[in-house]
This record gives C-alpha cells, structure tokens and sequence, in this order.
C-alpha cells in the first residue's frame, strides 16, 4: 500500500509537467508540423522536458523517504539526474524505433540524439541547481529568523 500512495501523490503533485511538454509536443508536431517548420524547436522543447522529468523526479524521490527514510539531498540530486537520462536515452531509442517501425522521421541522426540528450540533460541540471539555490536560500533565511 505505501507504494501505491506514494505512486499516486507523486503523480498527483509532478506528473503535470512532463505531460504538459508532451501535450505541446504532440500538438506542435502533429497539429502545426511546427517541427518541420521550425527545426530549431527541438532544441528548447527537449530543454523543457529536461526540466519537467527532473521536476518529476525530485518530487518522487523527496516522497520516496516517507518509505525508505531519508535521502541525502546530493543522492536526491544525483538519482534525479540519473533518472532524467535514462529518460532522454528511452525517449531516443523510441524516436529510433518509431522511425524503422512506423516510418517516421524524428531521429535526423547522431547529431540530433546528441543535442536532443544535451538539451534535456542541462534542463535537468537547470532544475536541480535552482532547487540547491533555493533550499539553501530558504535554509539561511530560516536560520537568520532563528538566530
């Protein structure tokens, strides 16, 4: 049962983001052919997706302690960013298949994967230095009311 909680908390909490990048994705690519239109649109959009799985993560791996007990927070960090690239290669080998299964064009080559991995793995580091700052930011002005 505790699993079952923390799947769907964390779901309920985080799961608006990465579905919110896919949501303009789909209706980029497939309502607006924005992808062929814009290639450059790639770039930002893999970015996104980097920042919303981490988010993703970070809320599902800060619930997780309420199960496994406490997680230090650069495990927390290491483990997001960890998880958001296995995430991003998933996402190419998709793009992959669904090119030699289905026919479609969204892998346009190395070069692609490799900028589409980049973009979504500094995403993920965007997301994981801003949460650093802003608990250490929330942990100085906390102690300066204490103190």
């Amino acid at each position: 049962p505790h699993m079952k909680i923390w799947l769907h908390s964390t779901f309920k909490q985080a799961a608006w983001a990465p579905l919110l990048v896919f949501a303009f994705y789909a209706v980029a690519a497939k309502g607006f052919n924005a992808y062929l239109a814009y290639p450059w649109l790639d770039m930002p959009t893999h970015f996104c997706g980097g920042l919303a799985i981490t988010y993703f993560f970070s809320v599902g791996v800060a619930q997780l302690q309420s199960i496994v007990g406490v997680i230090p927070m650069v495990i927390q960090r290491l483990l997001c960013i960890g998880l958001t690239a296995i995430t991003a290669v998933v996402w190419e080998f998709l793009e992959f298949a669904s090119d030699c299964v289905l026919g479609t064009k969204m892998n346009l080559g190395v070069s692609d994967t490799l900028s589409d991995l980049f973009f979504g793995l500094l995403g993920a580091v965007v997301v994981t230095a801003w949460l650093a700052f802003r608990g250490t930011f929330r942990r100085d002005s906390a102690s300066q009311r204490v103190g």
